[in-house]
């Protein structure tokens, strides 16, 4: 019995809805008075005093819950500046597995009711999750644990994951010393060690992958207790799909692929029902198998089987699903599945508005792995790129240059939205994302309006940044310049000088073929179009004799097929073959497709005709590789070589694909011939 000056608290009747409310309330307002409570329990309502009357307990500290994120012996959370009764678990129900979710007060009231409709506490758990999933910080994380009325262990599970995942940065966490040091981290932390027994399974593996994610010392005991209990409910096949997922990925990251552990996860994961899955389900498992679990293709027949269903589920699986099993294709070279990524991809294409930078990036490395380009996807990506230019990762922007790069996809829209917000936020990039951005734009000889700030802004980088770049991602980008006719003529000396060819050197592969191409390409422009130039000239050791090399080259072969209609038609237009030659190699380091020599008077001489040469006719017969796709708009390898074969003295005379391939008859390609390379000439019949 409390007394003091005549007030006794027995005296309050509380029973059901009879409680004498304002009885009590009056009660604690002349305890309070004659400072009969304790300073810190000021500022407790009467509900709190309601529920202490109706849950006595001999150890006060055991239902009250400090909160300011400070952990008492008992591991109660301290979330506010007030104290607050603390019921424990409570609302006890059982999952599909046989174990528990239990909820715990951390905060506030705990409450207005002791019983939890289980509906409402479903209702609140995915809300939680729900303003979970959209945090971007911990301390929003933290925001929302003390902002919620009661939390389930699954809840406070997900927080301790999402804040692993917020915070990570690389391989790394940011901040870990203070991260593990947060009371509210420490708090969480020590109830999971206190009640791994009475965890749901999902909080189980949750918590044990979240502690792993934060590099929690495997040794301690908040680990070994987790891990304990997880193998024991694992060997009692008490767990879903999910949570072997979960489990999985802990044990892959704890002790590696040799795990004895890590089996049995995979042995009762094969053992369901691929068919019963649902796609999160799904996803979870190809993302346990390209964490690591899939190497070496031990589960080909598992992931053959995974695939078959994903392509039945491909138009209602989600945005994230998509890109999260595009990803898995690629890492776990899924080559013999390019029907399911056709199937995504075509699927995805509605998506594109919705997805994150990180999806789209996950996607559009897909396409490229595979090779892979759609009509419908790349006009998803005209319309919402350019709306978003301005606010996307660097290097989501980078990757969708680069996809366009290796594509052959030249699109206005989209190059003109990069180029401007180039400008504007280039600063913030780094080298490699400089690089990335710009040299598509050499690559698919395209000119945006803004050219001439874009230009001036690449000068500034690298003005300021030159010694920042990798030598051959500088060298690229330079070379991509000169593509286009932008000329770095401030930084070719440095290129030149002996220290940066010792870079270069020692850089990767070396001096390879396509290096060393680059490097006579960039030498041959300062001759031809930079004569005022004065800087170091290449050495000749790394100057090479053909632009054409093995695999990538700065210049593109012939098609056999259109050459060889051309040719034909050509030795029905001159009289005979030897009047041309094919592929014939200059002293610059271009290859010729076709070469037509003519004396003075314009009389066509034999191809091995030496002396006397006075015009040199050049014929290029492009295909479809050397534009850019479903456009007439020629390469920028191809444009420099046409332009500097002129320069070089050759008259220089383009046959197109697309203007060759119309004509049916033969007789109309001799035709066409003969008026695209003797256009004053009158055609004489053989």
């Amino acid at each position: 019995m409390l007394y003091k000056k005549g007030i006794f608290l027995n005296n309050i009747k509380l029973k059901g809805n009879e409680n004498k409310i304002s009885e009590a309330a009056m009660a604690l307002n002349l305890l309070r008075h004659f400072h009969f409570i304790p300073s810190e329990f000021q500022t407790c309502n009467i509900l709190q005093i309601v529920k202490w009357k109706l849950f006595p307990c001999k150890n006060l500290n055991k239902i009250l819950v400090p909160r300011c994120g400070q952990i008492l012996s008992t591991g109660c959370l301290k979330l506010c500046h007030q104290w607050v009764p603390h019921q424990g678990f409570h609302g006890v129900s059982r999952d599909p597995s046989g174990s528990t979710s239990r909820a715990i007060f951390l905060h506030r009231d705990a409450g207005d009711n002791i019983e939890v409709d289980n509906k409402q506490e479903q209702f609140c758990e995915e809300k939680f999750l729900k303003y979970l999933n959209n945090s971007k910080t911990a301390k929003q994380i933290f925001k929302l644990l003390k902002s919620s009325k009661s939390i389930t262990d699954t809840m406070a599970a997900s927080a301790l994951l999402k804040i692993s995942q917020v915070e990570k940065e690389g391989n790394s966490l940011r901040n870990l010393a203070t991260l593990l040091e947060n009371e509210t981290v420490k708090a969480l932390c020590f109830q999971f060690e206190q009640e791994a027994q009475r965890l749901s399974t999902t909080a189980l593996v949750t918590a044990l992958y979240a502690c792993v994610q934060l590099y929690v010392d495997p040794k301690s005991t908040l680990m070994m207790k987790l891990l304990s209990e997880s193998q024991e409910r694992l060997g009692k096949s008490q767990m879903l799909i999910k949570d072997l997922c979960l489990l999985g990925k802990a044990l892959l990251d704890l002790e590696g692929q040799g795990c004895g552990t890590l089996q049995q996860v995979m042995e009762q994961v094969q053992g369901q029902r691929i068919d019963k899955w649902t796609s999160e389900e799904l996803t979870m498992v190809y993302n346990l198998l390209e964490a690591g679990v899939g190497g070496g293709r031990n589960y080909q027949e598992l992931l053959n089987k995974m695939n078959a269903y994903s392509l039945h589920l491909a138009s209602r699986l989600t945005h994230k699903a998509k890109s999260d099993i595009l990803n898995a294709m690629v890492v776990l070279k899924q080559a013999q599945a390019i029907p399911l990524v056709i199937s995504l991809c075509k699927h995805s294409v509605r998506h594109v508005p919705h997805f994150s930078d990180q999806e789209l990036i996950l996607v559009l490395n897909a396409l490229m792995c595979f090779g892979l380009s759609d009509r419908f996807f790349i006009d998803a990506l005209e319309r919402n790129i350019p709306q978003k230019a301005f606010v996307m990762q660097p290097e989501a922007i980078s990757k969708v240059m680069q996809y366009c790069k290796q594509q052959r996809i030249l699109s206005p829209p989209i190059f003109d939205a990069v180029a401007e917000s180039f400008v504007y936020n280039s600063d913030n990039f780094t080298t490699k994302e400089i690089a990335l951005q710009i040299m598509p734009f050499g690559s698919l000889n395209y000119i945006p309006p803004n050219a001439g700030q874009l230009f001036r802004k690449i000068e500034n980088l690298l003005w300021g940044r030159f010694s920042q770049f990798q030598p051959q991602t500088l060298l690229s980008l330079l070379h991509s310049c000169i593509l286009i006719g932008r000329f770095p003529v401030n930084f070719v000396s440095k290129i030149f000088s002996p220290y940066f060819l010792q870079l270069l050197e020692a850089q990767g592969n070396g001096l390879d073929q396509f290096v060393l191409a680059q490097l006579t390409q960039l030498f041959l422009t300062m001759k031809l179009e930079c004569q005022m130039y004065e800087g170091p000239s290449l050495p000749p050791k790394y100057r090479v004799k053909s632009f054409c090399t093995a695999g990538h080259s700065v210049e593109s072969l012939v098609d056999e097929y259109l050459s060889g209609k051309v040719k034909n038609a050509l030795t029905e237009l001159l009289g005979a073959r030897n009047y041309f030659a094919s592929r014939v190699l200059t002293p610059y380091g271009y290859t010729l497709d076709v070469e037509i020599k003519l004396d003075e008077e314009g009389y066509v001489l034999p191809a091995s005709w030496r002396d006397d040469v006075f015009k040199r006719i050049a014929l290029c017969i492009d295909d479809q590789r050397r534009f850019s796709i479903n456009s007439q708009n020629l390469l920028g390898k191809e444009a420099i070589k046409q332009r500097q074969l002129q320069l070089l003295g050759y008259n220089v005379v383009q046959i197109p694909f697309y203007q060759f391939d119309k004509l049916q008859t033969p007789e109309e390609m001799v035709e066409y011939l003969h008026k695209k390379i003797f256009p004053h000439s009158y055609r004489l019949a053989w």
